[in-house]
């Protein structure tokens, strides 16, 4: 029988008054859960109380030094629950365990950073004329809402609650209605941990209902949302009506740049990390490999090796051994099918591996991969020269384990096909030149570049993009925290009486006057 799992809601476990979720496992096609999503109704309650926390004071005007205590056993007992947290984000993503083992207990990071800027940030003083005392306070904006996607589910909603609640705000999190049970586990979590009734709610529901009514209310202060580009625009329409903050994470098409001078088998190392982990469902995801020509058959020839290697691999999510799970979806499989093959009947692109759906029963471990959505480690090439950068899938996001091979000759071509792209989240430059690394990585216009490596983060490294496509803000860092908060200036004037008494600016007479 499907487990039934409610809204979480200032504190408590709260029926919704909408329709339930299904909640299905991408590997088997089954529905093991409910979820109760919020209605409209549902959401002015919720609101409300949150904003009823914030005004008592009782976390947005919390010290600091307490915040941060909570916020470090928060840590503490999410390390707790690492097992049950993980065999749940297999389930309910798809991504193979070997994946949740090493994703899930790095999340404490953030709310241990989060604490420690707490203890550590000092206040701003800012040089002023006279004997005038100026200084910059941060203080929370209220009622913000998070919005996350289904990919990360556990860790995109900690990057964004940790600098959140941090700054004392109170936070409303609407999960993706495909991946919604983690992120309520983390209600009981955070309230054991010491966050009051009202400063944190889970509301699962769907992004015409639950996500509309949330993003438009009068007072929601900011909103962040990691997703599509063109759900995050219609967003930010929505948010810049109320006049509120945004921050949004949206599309990615990252290019990864391999000179002739680069550790081959590292760079195909690199290049298979970046494009098939997730199973390709990442917004960094590596998906436009620009090889120098001089290497480009022994990349080709080694990387597809490695994908067909995968392809032996792939069996149940639950096994160790298993390399990569399968889509979250039978619409977002289509959609990988649809962008492949675009490409390959356009005559422009041609399958070097993979191309189809995986069916019958896995070879490593006999599972049914006809029953899941299992796509395997794709690899397109052109069939002449630049004839697939005219197709959808070197333009398009297409969010599944499918990457591009193309070839380039200078130094200047390669920056050219990089930033051929509306996105510009992620990059990669592979060589062992360090001036040449720093040349380009300087022209590519992205928010991330990484150099010999991919897809590598932490907490206090900014992750945003640069182009419209991509969103606007960033996550993590010093800048998180103050995306979460407003600017307050005191200015104290500390002159004598005496002095003061001079400072006439509607004296009679002549003499000098200020002006600020």
């Amino acid at each position: 029988m499907a487990s039934a799992y409610n809204m979480w809601v200032a504190g408590q476990e709260r029926p919704g008054r909408s329709e339930q979720i299904p909640v299905e496992d991408p590997s088997t096609g089954e529905i093991f859960a409910h979820c109760h999503a919020a209605s409209v109704e549902d959401v002015q309650e919720t609101v409300q109380l949150a904003q009823e926390a914030f005004k008592s004071g009782i976390w947005s005007k919390k010290p600091r030094h307490e915040r941060a205590d909570v916020l470090d056993k928060a840590a503490a007992l999410l390390t707790a629950s690492l097992a049950d947290l993980i065999t749940l984000e297999v389930q309910q993503t798809g991504r193979a365990i070997r994946e949740m083992n090493a994703q899930v207990p790095s999340l404490v990071r953030w709310f241990k950073y989060y604490a420690a800027l707490l203890r550590t940030q000092e206040r701003s003083v800012l040089p002023t004329i006279g004997k005038l005392h100026n200084w910059i306070d941060r203080k929370p904006l209220g009622v913000v809402v998070q919005i996350t996607p289904f990919n990360h589910p556990l860790l995109i909603a900690v990057k964004k609650l940790a600098p959140a609640l941090a700054a004392g705000n109170s936070v409303i999190l609407k999960p993706s209605e495909l991946t919604p049970l983690t992120s309520l586990r983390l209600g009981k979590i955070l309230k054991e941990a010491g966050i009051p009734d009202g400063v944190f709610s889970v509301l699962p529901g769907y992004g015409i209902t639950t996500g509309k009514a949330l993003v438009s209310h009068p007072l929601v202060r900011k909103v962040d949302v990691t997703g599509g580009t063109v759900a995050g625009k219609a967003i930010g329409s929505i948010v810049g009506g109320n006049l509120a903050k945004y921050t949004a994470e949206l599309g990615g098409k990252a290019p990864l740049v391999v000179f002739e001078n680069a550790d081959v088998q590292a760079a195909v190392n690199g290049i298979a990390f970046g494009a098939f982990i997730a199973s390709g469902q990442t917004c960094v995801a590596a998906t436009r490999i620009i090889v120098q020509d001089t290497i480009f058959d022994r990349v080709l020839e080694s990387l597809t090796g490695k994908a067909e290697s995968i392809i032996t691999r792939m069996g149940s999510p639950k096994s160790v051994e298993s390399m990569m799970g399968p889509l979250i979806s039978a619409r977002q499989l289509k959609n990988v099918e649809t962008l492949v093959e675009d490409a390959v009947s356009s005559g422009k692109a041609a399958l070097e591996t993979g191309g189809s759906r995986l069916r019958g029963a896995s070879q490593l471990d006999n599972f049914d991969l006809s029953k899941g959505y299992f796509y395997p480690p794709t690899i397109l090439i052109s069939t002449s020269p630049g004839s697939i950068l005219e197709t959808r899938i070197w333009k398009e996001e297409a969010f599944g384990p499918v990457i591009v091979l193309v070839p380039f000759s200078t130094e200047e071509e390669a920056i050219r096909l990089a930033n051929d792209s509306d996105f510009g989240l992620g990059a990669a430059v592979w060589t062992k030149d360090l001036s040449l690394a720093f040349r380009v990585s300087e022209e590519i216009d992205a928010g991330i570049i990484w150099i010999n490596t991919h897809h590598r983060n932490d907490p206090s490294s900014p992750w945003g993009g640069t182009k419209v496509d991509s969103g606007v803000g960033s996550e993590n860092g010093v800048e998180a925290y103050n995306a979460y908060t407003k600017c307050k200036s005191t200015i104290i004037n500390y002159a004598s009486s005496a002095e003061m008494a001079g400072d006439d600016w509607f004296q009679e007479g002549k003499g000098d006057v200020r002006y600020g």
